[in-house]
């Protein structure tokens, strides 16, 4: 696949990003890659994985657990709640920054997506229903267990643990933190009308849906400033089994809470032609970054145009980026584009991690 951006490509043009300085508007989206010691601290790879990818607008990372009890809907993925973590990402930080480039930590918490058999801990949501999925345990596949329903106590607890995650975040030298709220996690099961069936204040209307997601934000905005706090969301996404029969009064809610912070962006993973994205576009003022799901996220062509008709202000790309560390000089040139290696995906290893070849490497291999 080839497609060619003119040097007066709306995506190739500068972008103020709360108050981190975006060279681009193909920003690298957050792609979990299972390669995180046992303890959760990024591998010894992952600086040269990232600053690989400098020349995105905007290098979002991997999801990067808050606490312990965060993590486990994944083998070794990585956390940013202790001192040997903080230190690691301050190394890919600098790695990225020696580059030329600028980098946001997502953070979350997976919820009732998590396996005890991964986190070592109970599973938790927002009430006991699970989702209805398999997942890979060092034991082989099994199903998610039915969560416990979390505590007002225990909510209040995750909303300081994502603002002392995003304090690490910045103190490691990261440009900001984007919060994830999307794609089946703890905040988007707070935000489903379907998973959330609590009566208490985290519950029933919109604006108790919200709540939970909201606090977050403003939490962390109280912490490190609005210009350093994305947020993610994916109204009527169905991944990890997520049900929404109302995809949009609950981001509504949130957005009308948060739109005085002024946080730098808002992430939204969703189908341009979704009726939740217009209701969104609608209500959003600030910056907004389109994720599109895998099937169409390659069309550079579309992202180039909404991008050039202000739909959105910038593009975030997920596999493309992982397969061509040089993507942004590959989409100059009209280049042809290295095909991602599925099988590497979450597999230990330099492999499909830091060897995909950029265009200097096809005509010099790095053996040479």
């Amino acid at each position: 696949m080839t497609f060619t951006l003119s040097e007066q490509s709306a995506l190739l043009k500068p972008i103020q990003v709360g108050g981190t300085a975006a060279g681009n508007r193909l920003f690298m989206a957050p792609l979990t890659r299972s390669r995180a010691d046992a303890d959760g601290t990024p591998s010894s790879l992952a600086a040269q994985y990232y600053a690989q990818r400098a020349s995105a607008g905007l290098i979002i990372s991997e999801a990067t657990a808050v606490c312990e009890q965060a993590n486990g809907a994944y083998l070794n993925t990585p956390g940013l709640y202790t001192d040997r973590q903080q230190d690691k990402w301050s190394e890919i930080a600098s790695a990225v920054h020696r580059a030329g480039g600028k980098m946001f930590v997502q953070l979350w918490h997976v919820g009732r997506m998590a396996h005890p058999e991964i986190s070592g801990f109970e599973t938790v949501g927002p009430s006991p229903i699970a989702a209805d999925l398999l997942t890979h345990t060092p034991t082989g596949k099994k199903p998610l267990p039915v969560p416990r329903a979390l505590t007002t106590g225990e909510i209040a607890e995750i909303v300081g643990q994502f603002r002392a995650a995003a304090r690490r975040a910045v103190d490691a030298g990261m440009d900001g933190v984007e919060i994830h709220s999307a794609n089946g996690y703890l905040l988007h099961e707070f935000l489903s009308d379907v998973v959330n069936q609590r009566t208490d204040a985290y519950g029933g209307s919109p604006q108790n849906r919200a709540r939970l997601a909201a606090e977050v934000v403003e939490a962390v905005v109280a912490e490190i400033g609005p210009d350093r706090v994305g947020l993610r969301i994916s109204p009527g996404n169905s991944a990890g089994d997520m049900r929404e029969i109302d995809d949009v009064s609950a981001y509504e809610a949130l957005l009308c809470r948060i739109a005085s912070l002024g946080i730098a962006y808002l992430h939204v993973l969703i189908e341009p032609s979704a009726p939740a994205f217009a209701a969104v576009r609608t209500q959003w003022e600030g910056t907004l970054v389109l994720n599109t799901p895998r099937t169409v996220e390659t069309d550079f062509a579309m992202l180039e145009n909404l991008a050039d008709w202000g739909v959105i202000s910038a593009a975030a790309v997920g596999r493309a980026f992982l397969a061509n560390p040089d993507l942004i000089e590959r989409l100059k040139l009209g280049a042809e584009l290295n095909e991602p290696d599925v099988a590497t995906f979450y597999a230990p290893g330099p492999d499909g991690y830091i060897d995909y070849p950029t265009l200097d490497e096809m005509v010099t291999p790095r053996s040479a």
